[in-house]
């Protein structure tokens, strides 16, 4: 399968451009699978430590337009996440977008920051404690949402239940790029699956790009950059089977609480 990962700003100029070459990137390496940031085309309004009403709901209203084209990807399945409103609760909610299927949700950000430029606790509800799998065509997924990535209880069930990529939208800092692609690797080799992640960014530096693709056991395959923003490999999903039988996934098998 053809995965595509991705660096994007959000920046109404910058975004239409970045995103015309993601679109002319995808349809020329025939992505299958593209993933979006964390909030991808849409304000971090996480960065205000307090709560504005009608921000959220411009938010909201520009992201769902966003949603609209995903179609010019030309991809079959597009994953990301997005603002969502749902009865009193306002959420982080991943999505699975598909050329047959239109929009499907998936689940919503759990763990959450609160902290300075990262007022997440402010603007979203917490979302869904569980980290089912997914489907995308032949690809059985988990879906860890930024800080999620640092959630390690979950790479043990993704391996008991044959998970093949942990996918993992985000929205971190050019200063702290070395320890996210730490924890990306610790990912991949725990689970035996591949880990993809696709990041924001901005001229602050408060989102620092560099999306990646790491091998089941823990080989970067690709990164992206600010001088090649978009990265796409084919992925063999047959590679997580052979993984889980090697070190160290073998020493836990059969505990998918990760116990010893």
């Amino acid at each position: 399968m053809r995965v595509t990962v991705c660096e994007l700003p959000h920046e109404p100029r910058a975004l239409a451009a970045a995103w015309a070459d993601l679109c002319q990137h995808t349809e020329r390496h025939a992505s299958d699978l593209v993933l979006l940031p964390e909030f991808a085309m849409v304000d971090p309004v996480w960065e205000s430590e307090f709560f504005d009403r009608g921000r959220w709901a411009a938010t909201e209203t520009l992201s769902d337009l966003w949603l609209q084209r995903l179609s010019e990807l030309q991809a079959p399945y597009v994953v990301g996440s997005r603002p969502v409103s749902i009865n009193d609760g306002r959420f982080n909610q991943g999505y699975i977008w598909s050329a047959t299927r239109g929009l499907v949700p998936l689940r919503r950000k759990f763990f959450l920051p609160a902290e300075a430029g990262n007022w997440e606790t402010t603007w979203f509800d917490r979302g869904d404690q569980a980290f089912p799998v997914y489907q995308a065509g032949p690809l059985a997924f988990g879906l860890n949402i930024c800080t999620e990535l640092w959630a390690l209880d979950t790479y043990a069930g993704y391996a008991a239940r044959g998970v093949q990529v942990i996918l993992s939208p985000r929205a971190t800092a050019a200063a702290t790029t070395e320890k996210w692609l730490s924890i990306g690797v610790v990912a991949a080799v725990r689970s035996g699956a591949f880990s993809l992640s696709s990041n924001r960014v901005d001229p602050t530096g408060a989102c620092g790009g560099v999306g990646w693709i790491i091998s089941p056991n823990g080989e970067i395959l690709a990164t992206t950059s600010a001088e090649a923003p978009f990265a796409t490999v084919n992925i063999d999903l047959g590679a997580p089977i052979t993984a889980r039988d090697e070190y160290p996934r073998y020493i836990f098998a059969g505990n998918s609480d990760g116990s010893r």
